[in-house]
């Protein structure tokens, strides 16, 4: 964990969804290597428990709660622990979103049902779980949305992704401006194309088309992403909200 702020989260509970693997179980492991009580929410309740038992064996402090954040009722239960805690919640990343898989048809291909259920859980999973959140934040906490460089460069055979992840920008924004009086910062963050288990089947085409794109000259990795989470999340960003921050090695310019 090079680069850590030990201790900087200590006494402040986060929330992480879709943690039970990949870059969010990454963005807990960070978050609570810092010192945060980290709430992992995640569908998979095998992952989850695999998850919680991981990070306690490194003596950190980890609680899953199985949550589907596509469903209502699933995000509500997770409001309800979360009410529990005195203080309220001081940050929230919410990641996850529908990646694996789910590229390769063109925009008349796509059908409905699959249309659907990505909105369900990458766009409308990211405002019910706001929605159930912020209430019980404290004042001056922080939102971590989660986009993607594809909204950008308007991926092919990807329309539905990308429309989704272009939601969120625009989400962003206006909850940044509606949780504002509450001094509640949201800003999102703009992922590349990570060397991860979300992009394990990705093309090889694919890899050298975005290599070619990509001013860093080389793979990007889950840390080039930790480090960004907890700045969004922490102090050092108390004055920056509402903004998309693109960690790609320099394919998006803003």
């Amino acid at each position: 964990m090079g680069g850590t702020l030990e201790g900087q989260f200590a006494g402040r509970r986060i929330v992480v969804t879709g943690s039970g693997r990949g870059l969010g179980y990454d963005y807990a492991d960070r978050l609570a290597s810092e010192g945060a009580d980290v709430v992992l929410a995640e569908i998979d309740v095998g992952l989850g428990r695999a998850a919680e038992a991981e990070l306690r064996g490194q003596g950190l402090s980890a609680t899953f709660i199985e949550t589907d954040v596509a469903s209502e009722d699933s995000v509500e239960h997770l409001a309800a622990f979360a009410r529990q805690w005195e203080g309220g919640i001081h940050g929230l990343v919410a990641n996850a979103a529908l990646a694996n898989n789910v590229g390769g048809k063109s925009y008349d291909e796509i059908d409905v049902e699959t249309w659907d259920r990505l909105m369900a859980v990458n766009v409308k999973g990211t405002w019910l779980t706001v929605r159930a959140i912020a209430p019980f934040m404290a004042t001056g906490g922080s939102i971590v949305t989660v986009t993607s460089a594809s909204a950008f460069s308007g991926s092919t055979r990807l329309l539905h992704y990308v429309t989704s992840k272009s939601a969120i920008i625009g989400m962003t924004r206006a909850l940044a401006r509606e949780l504002a009086e509450r001094s509640i910062r949201v800003n999102c963050l703009s992922p590349g194309l990570t060397v991860c288990e979300a992009t394990k089947d990705i093309p090889e085409k694919r890899w050298q088309e975005y290599a070619e794109k990509r001013m860093l000259n080389r793979p990007q990795v889950p840390e080039d992403l930790e480090g960004v989470v907890s700045f969004l999340l922490s102090s050092a960003s108390r004055y920056m909200t509402g903004q998309t921050v693109a960690v790609d090695g320099g394919v998006t310019l803003l």
